[in-house]
């Protein structure tokens, strides 16, 4: 994971890693809103998954602070978000748990319905890319949006999250703050 943040824009104050994710608390300096950026690199072995769930569970629910989380959760959240019928309810049925129960809300993506792809001959299509804000960052900017960028090496597509405001955006896989 790589994690970019413009120190003309913001302040960075504390830094923690995880299994599976980074999280810095930064402060805006032009209006002192202070708001933790998440970015989060899911497993895509099942055997890690309810690891991952619980870690991303255990960083934001001691936060005090706004949170915005975005990255590759490899998880998907509906059968419509997939390309095929090979779908099991579990994963799913347990993100969508804790994204109801940090009252988190899924910032709409334009610009492609999937974010990763396979490379065998019959591709598989899934949205495994995400960003993901509390009703606290939302209030403070409602205008923001999510656009998916062209995918150039990875078989993920990196995502530009913008919040309309000159000075904030951020790019989940490429993960810069500016």
């Amino acid at each position: 994971m790589i994690l970019g943040v413009n120190l003309l824009t913001f302040d960075i104050g504390q830094i923690e890693e995880g299994d599976f994710f980074i999280r810095l608390m930064l402060r805006h300096k032009e209006d002192d809103f202070k708001f933790n950026l998440i970015s989060v690199y899911g497993p895509a072995q099942v055997d890690f998954k309810s690891q991952f769930l619980s870690e991303l569970v255990r960083v934001c629910s001691k936060e005090t602070l706004p949170v915005i989380i975005g990255g590759d959760f490899n998880i998907i959240r509906r059968p419509d978000e997939k390309n095929n019928d090979n779908y099991n309810d579990r994963w799913p049925f347990l993100f969508n748990v804790v994204i109801d129960t940090l009252n988190l809300i899924e910032l709409e993506m334009a610009g492609r319905k999937f974010t990763w792809a396979n490379h065998l001959q019959n591709q598989t299509f899934e949205k495994l890319d995400r960003i993901l804000v509390c009703t606290d960052f939302e209030s403070k900017y409602p205008v923001t949006s999510v656009q998916a960028l062209s995918r150039e090496i990875s078989d993920h597509t990196p995502l530009l999250c913008s919040t309309n405001s000159p000075s904030l955006a951020y790019t989940s896989h490429s993960s810069s703050l500016n």
